[in-house]
């Protein structure tokens, strides 16, 4: 037994070793927040400073010191959350994770997106040069004086890799994949449709806009009618698709709907200052740490203020002191499939306007941890992009999308930094390498502005809704948009502008974006409202809005079913309702689970034809479904019921009964905030889920829902709420999920979570220093 005590005892301290060694090692990648620390290449010593929170406030003598000295702090704060961003754009992620990550790089690898961005470094693009190779050098500088790699490398038993300059080009590019349709999904949808459905029941059913539409240039785009009995020919519904157990919307895919980001400028004549006022929340899959780093940067008497995205060395959104700006996506159509037509006698080559042409064949080898070799993944390019899939019919497709043109992914929009006027700041804009973003903008003295920012197609010969062939060169991209024909809107006579991921405008400009799946109206419609009814706004006004969470739209619906549903449903759904998606509304939750219920088995029944020609498809490609489904379940036509009910109250009937029967818990019970509960979780946890109590932010209950501004879901919602008036920096408010650093021992690790979850108006500017570092060069 005596060998046997020596075993445990040996054990016990092999394990306490091990304990303290863990210890030491995730200490020891701790960033350095005091003292002194080596940066060569800076001009002069650079002053690291951070509050309570960890926002930094950075002091260089010029742009480049900046951005070296930047490029520190995000290495030490955040290199495995960069290093996973150029991996997700290069499709990289497999040799981190192994085979789990293999699908994922598949899909990525195709665009080719590393060697795009080493051709574009290998092209030289003046002052951004410097300051893009000064950051790299930071970031390795960072990296390096940490005294032992970030925590997750030790936990995947991998080592980081130094950074490129090209990796903060694949960081942009990731923000590529996340912002635009990548895949054409949306443009695959409306082709298939109008390839199986008769013609007016697919324009029906995917309508440009709604009678929600809230353009700040133009009208609402009426719902189309619902098609007679006549011009459907011969087709006719088949028999009612229903999902067992209630909608799968229901059963947990809670956030196909849209929570999209909002921003706002309100002139200064309607201003409490006299200042422009902008207001800016971009929603965002959530993460811990938040995807943005709060920073204020400092050199040669410029100062800007606001959110950087570690990786890349410009400021993202935020004031200047001169103008402020902010950013939501536009959901306008930036790729398009191009249907290939192959050469019958040898189908290696495809039809372009200058004749058949072979297909250019890449091969990419694909790492894999674990693995004991690489997986090779053959890529045919045609002159329009590489090939993506093949259509129901079997067609070849190849994705055109401008993230493969080097000049429209750069690293960011860094003159935005130094702009001293609304115009300067339009024409950086504009022609910034971004993902086309809906940009709004107010300075100093009041004035307003939106445009596009990003690089636009100039489309020739079709509207880039559906699939085409280009092969005859009526059709395609004919470069880009010239900055001067670019969309704008100026001090309108409102003095409001607003974005919400729908459409802003109409007509000519609308033709010029196009159609990439805008969000359903209702949101901004509801900001559109409640600025209208401000006067003498102030900061504090544009965060209530940001926290709206008001039900208006799900109101309509509410006064739908209460007319028909049996009593006991209608009664809990009056008892519960608060007028808000709040955390204790029931009735919202009824209401909402229903109509998604409703919209799931009637446009699955109208659209089966679709699924059955390509079980890829969708019914939530539909991105207006809305109006339609309102029309429908308004004015009933009984030639659109399923033959096996008398009519469509029967349908709509059975559709209550079935998912209200679904449900396990009392109609009472059934709380809004039981469901949307936060979940802002570090992405190891995701896979290893012991580790979520030490990662991961508490989950908890939180208001809001799609198509209000407060437009928060579980794990994808609001990432910032911004609020500044250039020049009045010091009244702005700023805050975010998720805390400043990455590492769960730095004290910066979740601070000021809960001041965004609960809508805490957190100061922009910096607070008091609490830890000063000074880099030196030598």
């Amino acid at each position: 037994m005596v060998w046997v005590k020596r075993l445990a005892a040996l054990v016990f301290i092999v394990v306490l070793l091990g304990g303290f060694w863990a210890r030491h090692m995730l200490r020891s990648s701790l960033a350095q927040l005091d003292g002194e620390a080596i940066l060569p290449g800076l001009s002069k010593p650079a002053i690291v400073e951070r509050d309570a929170l960890g926002v930094a406030t950075i002091t260089g003598e010029s742009r480049s010191d900046v951005a070296r000295a930047l490029g520190f702090v995000h290495a030490q704060e955040r290199f495995f959350q960069m290093d996973l961003s150029r991996r997700q754009a290069a499709g990289e992620l497999a040799a981190l994770f192994g085979e789990a990550a293999l699908p994922l790089d598949r899909r990525h690898r195709l665009h080719r997106m590393r060697r795009r961005a080493e051709k574009s470094v290998s092209l030289s693009r003046g002052d951004d040069d410097e300051i893009s190779t000064a950051y790299t050098d930071g970031v390795n500088a960072g990296l390096k004086a940490l005294e032992a790699p970030p925590f997750e490398y030790l936990l995947l038993r991998q080592t980081p890799e130094p950074w490129r300059v090209e990796d903060s080009l694949l960081v942009v590019a990731a923000m590529f994949f996340v912002l635009n349709d990548a895949g054409g999904r949306y443009e695959a949808a409306q082709g298939l449709i109008h390839d199986v459905l008769p013609p007016q029941l697919a324009e029906f059913l995917s309508p440009l806009g709604t009678d929600w539409d809230a353009p700040v240039v133009g009208d609402v785009i009426p719902t189309p009618p619902i098609p007679s009995p006549d011009s459907a020919g011969s087709w006719v519904p088949k028999t009612a698709r229903h999902e067992r157990g209630g909608c799968a919307q229901c059963r947990g895919e809670l956030w196909r709907e849209d929570v999209g980001s909002n921003n706002w400028v309100l002139a200064g004549a309607r201003t409490k200052s006299g200042r422009g006022l902008l207001a800016s929340d971009m929603h965002l899959a959530h993460s811990v740490p938040n995807i943005w780093f709060r920073a204020l940067l400092s050199w040669g008497g410029h100062r800007v203020v606001g959110v950087t995205l570690p990786g890349t060395p410009f400021m993202v959104a935020g004031s200047n002191t001169h103008i402020a700006w902010g950013f939501t996506n536009t959901n306008g159509d930036w790729s398009d499939l191009v249907e290939l037509e192959l050469d019958p006698e040898d189908p290696s080559r495809y039809r372009t306007p200058d004749g058949w042409k072979p297909f250019t064949i890449h091969e990419e080898r694909i790492e894999v941890s674990g693995a004991t070799a690489a997986e090779v993944l053959e890529i045919r390019e045609t002159i329009w992009g590489p090939v993506l899939d093949e259509d129901h019919r079997g067609r070849l497709r190849a994705i055109r999308w401008i993230a493969h043109e080097i000049d429209a992914v750069t690293t960011g929009v860094g003159a935005l930094e130094t702009a001293t006027s609304l115009d300067d700041a339009l024409a950086v804009a504009q022609q910034s390498g971004m993902p086309p973003q809906n940009f709004v903008g107010t300075d100093a003295a009041g004035a307003i502005a939106w445009t596009v920012a990003g690089r636009i197609p100039a489309r020739f010969g079709f509207d880039g809704r559906r699939p085409s062939s280009w092969a005859d060169g009526t059709r395609g991209w004919n470069g880009w948009l010239a900055p001067e024909d670019y969309p704008v809107i100026k001090d309108p006579e409102s003095g409001a502008i607003w974005t919400a991921n729908a459409r802003v405008v109409d007509g000519e400009m609308l033709a010029k974006i196009g159609d990439g799946g805008y969000a359903f109206g209702a949101r901004a419609r509801q900001i559109r409202d409640a600025l209208a009814a401000l006067e003498n706004a102030t900061e504090q006004d544009m965060l209530n809005i940001q926290l709206d969470d008001r039900a208006l739209f799900m109101d309509v619906w509410r006064q739908y079913f209460v007319e028909w549903v049996p009593a006991h449903i209608s009664e809990a759904i009056e008892n519960g309702w608060t007028g808000h998606a709040s955390i204790d509304a029931s009735g919202y939750r009824i209401v909402r689970e229903l109509r998604l219920a409703i919209f799931e088995e009637v446009f699955s029944t109208l659209t089966a034809e679709a699924r059955e020609a390509d079980e890829r498809f969708s019914v939530w490609s539909l991105r207006q479904w809305d109006g339609p489904l309102f029309k429908l379940v308004s004015e009933k036509p009984e030639h659109l019921v399923p033959h096996e009910y008398a009519s469509w109250d029967a349908w709509m009937m059975d559709i209550v009964e079935r998912t209200v029967a679904s449900w396990e818990e009392p109609l009472a019970s059934r709380r809004w905030g039981d469901v949307n509960q936060t979940a802002v979780k570090h992405p190891l946890s995701r896979a290893v889920w012991f580790l979520s109590r030490w990662l991961d932010m508490p989950s908890r209950p939180i208001p809001g829902d799609s198509n209000m501004p407060r437009a928060q879901g579980t794990s994808h919602g609001i990432s910032e709420r911004l609020v500044v008036s250039p020049g009045q920096e010091e009244n702005g408010l700023l805050h975010m999920p998720g805390g400043q650093s990455g590492h769960p021992l730095s004290p910066f690790y979740g601070a000021g979570h809960e001041d965004w979850e609960q809508g805490l108006p957190t100061p922009l500017l910096p607070g008091v220093t609490l830890y000063s570092l000074t880099l030196n060069a030598n």
